[in-house]
């Protein structure tokens, strides 16, 4: 069983990477671009009889991938 994680910064916090590739790619000529966010993707493969993995996936996102004062995650299962 695969899970997919998204992990990214919040809205009202500042990603200063994102607005640097937004910069540069504005230079290249893709003025129409209002906003480029950056996420980390995870992918996390567990053992299809783990008891309940949905549960489990949560709390490692929760607990271990994302900070809970600057970031937000989504789960989906794949």
């Amino acid at each position: 069983m695969t899970y997919e994680i998204i992990v990214q910064l919040k809205a009202e916090v500042l990603d200063p990477e994102g607005r640097a590739i937004q910069e540069t790619l504005a230079r290249l000529g893709f003025g129409a671009l209002k906003a480029v966010n950056v996420a980390k993707r995870y992918s996390i493969e567990l053992d299809a009889k783990a008891p309940e993995a949905d549960e489990l996936v949560q709390r490692i996102a929760r607990e271990y991938l994302a900070n809970p004062v600057s970031e937000t995650f989504q789960v989906r299962k794949l």
